[in-house]
């Protein structure tokens, strides 16, 4: 048995690598879904924490917030959609401009970027 060979045929045909995941299509669904549901719960539960120590969170700001969170939930369940994962970097493109209205909501813009920057990178690993 020579030392290049693969061992019980891990290398499919073809030469393309695999990821080792059952559905991998699934895990990456499950990826975008869990960063957007986490993105969701976030954004709601930062309201009263942002009004108390941030200061001045106008009503805009707020609405923009609970927006930002429902269209988040609503990605969450239609991960399975192609266009579902540019909808969600233009959700956080909007939270990134949401930063307009409070600084700490451009922060959060920032850290969830960078988290959907890697599921992206994930996504494109895994799928190639």
């Amino acid at each position: 048995m020579g030392g290049s060979e693969p061992v019980g045929g891990s290398e499919p045909v073809g030469g393309v690598r695999r990821s080792g995941l059952r559905n991998p299509d699934k895990a990456v669904r499950g990826l975008g879904a869990g960063t957007m549901s986490l993105e969701a719960l976030v954004l709601l539960l930062a309201i009263q924490p942002i009004r108390v120590v941030g200061g001045d969170l106008s009503g805009a700001a707020i609405g923009a917030i609970v927006a930002l969170a429902v269209a988040c939930v609503v990605l969450a369940g239609i991960m399975r959609r192609p266009w579902a994962w540019h909808a969600g970097t233009v959700i956080q493109g909007l939270l990134l401009l949401s930063g307009l209205l409070h600084w700490s909501l451009f922060a959060l813009g920032v850290m969830f970027a960078l988290v959907w920057a890697y599921a992206l990178h994930v996504r494109r690993v895994i799928l190639g």
